[in-house]
């Protein structure tokens, strides 16, 4: 019997979806469920109709449309978006529905009412890759009706789409109504990060993978810090090949900051350059060059990743706390209180440690399920406890761990909030614990310069002082002008004090006192190093600058705080103290 022929035909598929649907049903699903109803049969059922299409097949948030002509199918994508961006103008900006479309012409396979084949899937990857709001189309359906419609179209270039052999030119159309994007864009006031396609500057079009490479592994790496949004790469990448206005680009993609950069071969050499802008103020934030020999292509691309990410992050972070404590701020939001309160931790000093801890009380008021919120929060009650700036050390100890631990709750796949965890976890002696629990933190993030530090931290306690130089020194490669920098180099001084070399932990001490001249932590290595040499006099003007900046420091608080895994070195430490002066 000969076998059956597939019946195959030329047809224009429409894709759509609506964006941020998950997040639209988790905030009301019998209500989202109702709207996308109404939606189809108020505006999309009477247009497909109108422009002779046939729906043959419907998601939760999706649907693919099948026309007879290329210039229907954009005629009803047009008047798709300009219907749903009217119908969104009386609802609250958080229940916007916004659709991304995709549209192809090209051969599919017949089967019942069903198609299939790359006629279809070519329609719904390009969908993917349009911005909320909309509409990109294949060069095939371009080519039918570029003079048909009276819209504009970019001519994106040819797109490498998942799972389809051959690349497709795209084209998005432009002149259109402005939609709504409040659906695309969090409900959460953590400001968002857009990586934008690296300029191929080689003259070669082979490099581009290498550029498009590099620009992906620093959206996934970005992706790993918890503490701001990235853009997807299917929307940031539509602007690839583009003349590039920042500002716009931006706003269209909800993005405080953008990521720009640009890559240029010769011959065995690669140079790198990379930036971040804040957008607000137009100016750049960071700015780095990567000069390598290209060896090994992929670890080049790997290594530059790395340094890229880890730098952005802390970069980020610090442009945001500089934004959040601008004078004359009024009603604050959650993540604005937490960059304040960040900055003040920073300062290492008692009246920081409570005004950061105030903040962060109002932030986790307004919002008890912010897990950065109760993650600092951790951290102003370990500081209190290590620096024996409050009351009852017992007490901050508990109430650090009681934090951190919701903070876990609430995230347990952040990087930031296991390596609080970790540290805390070294107040309940427990450091093989906490070495274990921020070891997780770095894998969970490898480019979080604060898991590096804080697992030094760790391994200080522990007495692995390899380990703990070699995880600090990591983490200010990553970040060497962080605001924890100074702290983490304590690692660094109770290494060498450990060993008896008492001029390095007082050189290593000079240069953490030049950033925080009251840092406790580098003011209690150094007397002790002091007193050990004889240089007694040196050490009792060490301690008493230790007791204006924390008055309850005596040997008996520093015992109770700190239980170190070796207590010979223990005692070694102590006992230098007590020589330099430090109360019992």
């Amino acid at each position: 019997m000969a076998e059956e022929r597939a019946q195959r035909r030329l047809a224009a598929i429409l894709a759509a979806d609506v964006v941020g649907y998950s997040r639209l049903m988790e905030a009301d699903e019998a209500g989202t469920m109702a709207a996308l109803k109404s939606r189809r049969r108020d505006v999309l059922e009477p247009l497909v109709a109108k422009l002779q299409g046939r729906v043959f097949k419907t998601t939760g948030d999706g649907v693919l449309v099948e026309f007879g002509s290329a210039v229907n199918a954009v005629q009803c994508a047009i008047d798709l978006q300009t219907a749903f961006s009217a119908a969104n103008n009386d609802l609250p900006t958080e229940r916007h529905i916004v659709l991304r479309i995709g549209i192809n012409l090209g051969d599919v396979m017949v089967e019942g009412g069903d198609l299939y084949g790359d006629g279809v899937n070519i329609a719904a990857r390009l969908e993917a890759l349009s911005e909320p709001g909309g509409i990109l189309l294949s060069g095939t359906a371009y080519d039918h009706m570029k003079s048909k419609v009276k819209v504009g179209f970019d001519d994106l270039g040819v797109q490498t789409l998942k799972n389809i052999a051959e690349p497709v030119r795209a084209y998005r159309v432009i002149g259109m109504p402005r939609v709504a994007l409040a659906a695309a864009k969090a409900t959460t006031d953590k400001p968002s990060i857009a990586v934008l396609p690296f300029t191929n500057m080689s003259g070669d079009p082979e490099q581009e993978y290498f550029a498009d490479g590099v620009a992906e592994d620093i959206i996934t790496a970005l992706a790993k810090f918890h503490s701001f949004l990235v853009i997807a790469r299917n929307s940031s990448f539509t602007y690839r090949g583009r003349a590039i206005d920042v500002k716009a680009v931006a706003r269209d993609l909800g993005a405080r900051y953008v990521v720009e950069g640009s890559v240029r071969k010769a011959g065995r050499r690669v140079r790198v350059t990379a930036q971040l802008i804040d957008v607000e103020s137009s100016s750049h934030v960071w700015a780095e060059r990567y000069d390598r020999e290209l060896e090994d292509i992929f670890l080049v691309q790997d290594e530059i990743t790395q340094s890229v990410a880890g730098a952005i992050g802390p970069e980020f972070e610090s442009a945001e706390i500089k934004r959040a404590s601008r004078p004359g701020r009024q009603n604050l939001t959650v993540w604005d209180l937490v960059m304040q309160a960040r900055w003040h931790l920073g300062q290492y000093s008692k009246a920081g440690s409570t005004k950061a801890q105030e903040l962060l009380l109002q932030a986790v008021n307004l919002d008890d399920r912010n897990a950065q919120a109760h993650a600092l929060l951790a951290m102003t009650h370990w500081t209190q406890a290590i620096y024996c700036w409050s009351e009852s050390v017992s007490q901050s100890r508990e109430r650090a761990l009681e934090a951190a631990q919701r903070a876990v709750s609430l995230d347990d796949s952040d990087a930031n909030t296991q390596a609080t965890l970790g540290m805390v976890l070294t107040l309940h002696e427990q450091n093989d614990q906490a070495v274990d629990v921020l070891s997780h933190a770095v894998r969970l993030n490898p480019n979080l310069a604060a898991a590096h530090g804080w697992l030094g931290i760790a391994y200080t306690y522990a007495c692995d002082f390899e380990q703990a130089t070699r995880a600090a020194k990591e983490a200010m490669r990553l970040s060497p002008r962080d605001l924890d920098r100074p702290f983490w180099m304590g690692a660094f001084s109770f290494a060498a004090l450990a060993a008896h070399r008492y001029d390095e932990a007082i050189e290593i001490t000079t240069t953490m006192l030049r950033d925080k001249p009251d840092l406790p932590t580098a003011l209690r290595h150094r007397a002790s190093a002091l007193a050990w040499l004889g240089r007694t006099d040196e050490a009792h003007q060490v301690i008493d600058r230790l007791l204006k900046v924390a008055p309850e420091t005596s040997i008996h608080q520093l015992r109770a705080v700190f239980t170190l895994g070796i207590p010979a070195v223990e005692e070694h430490w102590l006992e230098g103290l007590r020589k330099a002066g430090l109360p019992e």
